[in-house]
């Protein structure tokens, strides 16, 4: 095949380039996009035919960014590519979702996406072209799709929608949101909102989808360009339509019965396996195991059947709820005596325990990706092990769920998570769901806000979240709010929803149905706004704001600012201050460089240390002033006097004549070596900066004393005005002093 190559015009004077046949030939499809200096490579390849009794859609979409796309070595110590990094992961999550739903139902062969990042502009973020690369592979591929589809990244910055901004625009942007559409529906939403109202988060939808329609277009016109119209044939369902008729027609009244029992979500269960399986007794023994699987699949459409008829008809759902109905909710705070904060939240059969972590500069997430590099403050994890759901399997690892879910939580919060000096911890949050059915991920954010005011950290305001569903037929809908486990499998949407109550702070929404109308999405939205309010209310009840203290176990930080020529005394020579410093306090002591000026950090348990630490460093960067009075140490006694360390590394000279008002000859038997006393500073060089102290000065002068007129210098003697001796040995001394100075 050539080379064809169809081009996107985009709003912002810039060109998208999509062009096949050159790389990657052997897969079923590949395309390499292009964008300034950025091109994505995204391969499909999917299996001749379906495994045996798969009756699912086995799609893997793997995105991967090459550090030699921007000229970086990969850190470790192999330097190479290794495991995915959450933020691949999370790209990957965002092509899948939006792919997944429109592939054919009976449609079960092997489909791998493959997405790389070969070459990246550092201004472009190559997330937003994910979607577009992998679409546009299958577009040119003979694999039957329901697409095309697109993905694009809009933000409002300055009061204006922006179509997949540079990474610094999007730093001032109030909404941040990835949205997915094939040229007539939107798929998928996910993003981040500083708290913005519901028709703002709309018009982004639109302003979206009229985008995605252009690369729609395009991909369509690609696709008749390589001659890949036709896609090809397939048979991974065998089906018989008379046990179709025959399951539905024994199992439905026992059915909607069952789902009108309101009974717990595993007895529930229980009861419809209980049915399926007379159902499967009932089939002649010689027929049994050719028909037990089929009968399966059918039955399951039968039960999604009877919930949504029972939805849309009654305005019943499966516990017994009206549609707008939330779950009973009950909070706790303090769960975990030993923790810096912790809560505990449970709202119908889902529950999050949740704790929050402070810690220093040292403890936050370091980030080391191909275009991102750098720390964060804050962190939430999400932790979804088996028996949350009554599974009897081994946790192994985190699942790209979990990853996904956590994600969407910390988007929630971190906006209302202060930062500088109202906050000076590195935060982590972490949420294990101990019992799940129905939107783990919002009893996070929610066990997440009380967790936090809990710890005392000065959450801006409390967030809520809350998961919305569809049941769907032409000409008739229901929103449902707080969607159960079942709800969200056997439903149409999937809409979940967070803020505050004076706004949205994040959102993730994925469609399951083709010709949602805004006018479906607005109720939704209108109606997860009173949802979200009435789980505030339940929060606020229960701890309406952050504690006024840390708890008494929790370490404490205390950060101040020092001149940023006074970092290195700080920190010493190979840190050797520093590491002393900390060595003798117990304090943990973290310098940075800010604005032109040094940002120090003293984080310890009590603060007896935080003051011990505090007190050495203002002494090292402390001026010495002329007349002040100062606690010093003999560090060293030599003929002419003693040196005095008056301030940490900063020593002076103590000369003999101003030990005492009396003359004397030495110093034996008055000052030695490790002797603690109050000196007064009394000149300070202003050449080389050599301070002079006296003893005297804090002495009662004697009555009649008559000052003597100083000493002509002699060989070996003392020079006032040198300020060091004459011989050899003082000299050596003399300069010795002069460099420790």
């Amino acid at each position: 095949m050539s080379v064809i190559q169809k081009e996107i015009q985009l709003g912002n004077g810039e060109t998208i380039v999509l062009e096949t046949g050159k790389l990657a030939k052997q897969a079923n499809g590949a395309v390499l996009l292009r964008q300034g200096r950025t091109m994505l490579l995204a391969t499909v390849v999917a299996a001749k035919d379906a495994k045996e009794d798969v009756d699912f859609m086995p799609l893997q979409v793997e995105y991967k960014e090459k550090y030699a796309a921007s000229g970086r070595f990969p850190g470790g110590f192999l330097k190479r590519e290794a495991r995915p990094s959450d933020n691949e992961i999370l790209v990957s999550r965002l092509v899948d979702r939006a792919l997944r739903p429109l592939f054919p139902d009976d449609y079960h062969a092997e489909v791998y996406v493959t997405i790389n990042l070969i070459s990246a502009d550092k201004t472009i973020k190559p997330d937003a072209l994910a979607g577009l690369a992998a679409s546009a592979a299958i577009a040119v591929s003979d694999i039957p799709f329901g697409g095309p589809i697109s993905e694009v990244r809009v933000a409002r910055i300055d009061g204006q929608f922006v179509i997949n901004p540079t990474f610094e625009a999007s730093e001032a942007a109030d909404l941040d949101i990835m949205v997915a559409a094939t040229y007539d529906n939107i798929m998928m939403v996910e993003g981040e909102m500083k708290e913005v109202s519901e028709d703002d988060m709309l018009q982004a939808l639109k302003v979206a989808h009229e985008e995605i329609k252009k690369h729609c277009k395009a991909q369509l016109e690609l696709t008749e360009l390589v001659g890949k119209t036709v896609k090809r044939t397939y048979c991974h369902e065998n089906n018989d339509e008379e046990l179709r008729a025959a399951v539905r027609a024994a199992t439905y009244d026992k059915t909607y019965a069952v789902a009108k029992s309101q009974l717990p979500k595993h007895e529930r269960s229980d009861a419809f396996e209980a049915i399926l399986n007379e159902y499967i007794e009932s089939i002649p023994e010689e027929e049994r195991d050719e028909k037990k699987p089929l009968a399966a699949r059918y039955y399951h459409a039968v039960e999604k059947e009877a919930m949504r008829r029972m939805i849309l008809d009654e305005g019943i759902r499966l516990d017994g709820r009206k549609t707008t109905e939330i779950r009973p909710i009950s909070c706790e705070v303090d769960f975990l005596p030993a923790a810096h904060g912790s809560a505990l939240f449970t709202r119908g059969e889902t529950q999050s325990l949740t704790t929050v972590t402070l810690g220093t500069k040292m403890d936050e997430k370091q980030v080391d990706e191909v275009l991102n590099q750098g720390s964060e403050k804050f962190v939430l994890h999400y932790n979804f092990p088996p028996f949350s759901t009554g599974e009897a399997k081994a946790a192994r690892g985190i699942s790209r769920r979990e990853i996904g879910h956590g994600n969407l939580a910390f988007r929630a919060l971190k906006g209302m998570v202060p930062t500088g000096e109202e906050n000076p911890y590195a935060v982590r949050v972490v949420s294990d769901i101990l019992e799940s059915n129905g939107s783990s991920s919002m009893a996070t954010v929610c066990a997440g806000t009380l967790a936090l005011m809990d710890a005392g950290v000065k959450l801006k305001k409390p967030v809520s979240g809350i998961a919305m569903g569809l049941i769907s037929e032409p000409g008739k809908f229901a929103v449902l709010s707080d969607i159960l486990g079942d709800e969200d499998h056997l439903g149409d949407m999937d809409f979940k929803v967070t803020g505050t109550a004076d706004g949205i702070t994040a959102t993730q929404m994925d469609i399951k149905v083709d010709g949602l109308s805004y006018e479906v999405l607005a109720k939704a939205l209108a109606q997860a706004r009173d949802g979200r309010l009435h789980i505030l209310g339940k929060i606020t009840e229960t701890m309406a704001a952050p504690r006024e203290d840390y708890k008494p176990h929790t370490p404490r930080i205390v950060q101040i600012t020092i001149p940023k020529d006074c970092i290195g005394a700080v920190i010493g020579t190979g840190g050797k201050v520093i590491q002393e410093i900390q060595a003798v306090t117990g304090a943990t002591i973290v310098i940075e460089e800010v604005d032109n000026k040094g940002v120090v950090d003293v984080f310890a348990e009590n603060r007896d240390n935080i003051e011990a630490a505090l007190n050495w460093i203002k002494a090292i960067i402390e001026v010495p002033e002329v007349d002040k009075v100062y606690h010093g140490k003999v560090k060293s006694i030599v003929a002419f006097g003693a040196f005095v360390e008056i301030l940490p590394g900063k020593e002076g000279l103590l000369h003999i004549s101003e030990v005492a008002w009396e003359r004397l000859e030495n110093l034996d038997g008055i000052l030695a070596e490790g002797d603690e006393l109050d000196v007064k500073l009394i000149e300070v060089d202003q050449k080389t900066g050599k301070l002079r102290l006296s003893l005297r000065a804090l002495k009662e002068k004697p009555e009649g004393y008559v000052e003597r007129p100083p000493r002509e210098p002699r060989e070996g003697g003392y020079d006032r005005d040198r300020g060091r001796g004459r011989d050899s040995r003082d000299r050596d001394r003399g300069r010795d002093r002069d460099r420790r100075r």
